[in-house]
């Protein structure tokens, strides 16, 4: 499946089936059991990011690639970030805006849109579970964008483990009316040695936490 059949996919499924389940899940309010390791997951991914990033991240331009409904945007404003914030999801753009403080409307410049066509530089971009639903060649094709736009790319990355494709296509992690697309696993190691852009791409290792499965890597220059 071409990139752009795959954009139109995810941005299908964000906007009409899953905004609720997601705007639940990325929030406080009761979900399932399973869906509490993914939340849980989710949050010990997004720790693991940032803490590649510097401690002291005031006044650093940094874009989140794929922001979702905004927490991790809204974390880095909070500790003094410039925060540039991008879903292909206008509705889940639209949750993120409406959860930013009041005190940091302005710190976070909210749009929706195509990770390839950002512009501007940063000093980091973070892209969790933005960029999992894409094959290889697309994929290392937007962290070759990304990484012309930033010297720290840190993204995420659906590993190839038996057990992860086995969730995903049996429905177990959501109910089939509002599944996601489906993901294309990647070994972390072949998407190394295929990397020919600037910079080095690092493997920063692996968060399983029941339902919820992803792999850490780190593109820099």
């Amino acid at each position: 499946m071409d990139y752009q059949r795959t954009l139109n996919r995810v941005e299908t499924y964000f906007d009409e089936s899953a905004t609720e389940v997601w705007a639940r899940l990325t929030s406080d309010a009761p979900v399932s059991k399973i869906r509490q390791t993914v939340r849980a997951g989710r949050e010990n991914m997004r720790l693991h990011l940032l803490s590649r990033l510097k401690q002291d991240v005031r006044g650093m331009r940094i874009l989140d690639a794929g922001c979702g409904t905004g927490q991790l945007a809204i974390d880095l404003a909070k500790n003094g970030a410039d925060v540039t914030a991008i879903d292909i999801s206008p509705a889940l753009v639209d949750i993120a805006q409406s959860r930013t403080p009041a005190h940091l409307i302005g710190k976070i410049n909210f749009q929706s849109g195509d990770l390839r066509n950002v512009q501007g530089s940063f000093d980091a971009v973070v892209a969790m579970d933005s960029l999992i639903y894409y094959q290889q060649s697309d994929l290392l094709d937007v962290l070759d964008r990304l990484g012309s736009i930033s010297a720290q790319v840190l993204f995420t990355v659906a590993p190839r483990t038996p057990l992860l494709w086995l969730m995903w296509q049996s429905g177990k992690l959501f109910p089939r009316e509002d599944r996601s697309p489906i993901m294309t696993p990647h070994a972390p190691n072949r998407l190394i040695q295929s990397w020919t852009g600037a910079g080095k791409m690092s493997d920063l290792g692996r968060i399983s936490q029941m339902f919820y499965i992803s792999h850490a890597m780190e593109l820099s220059r």
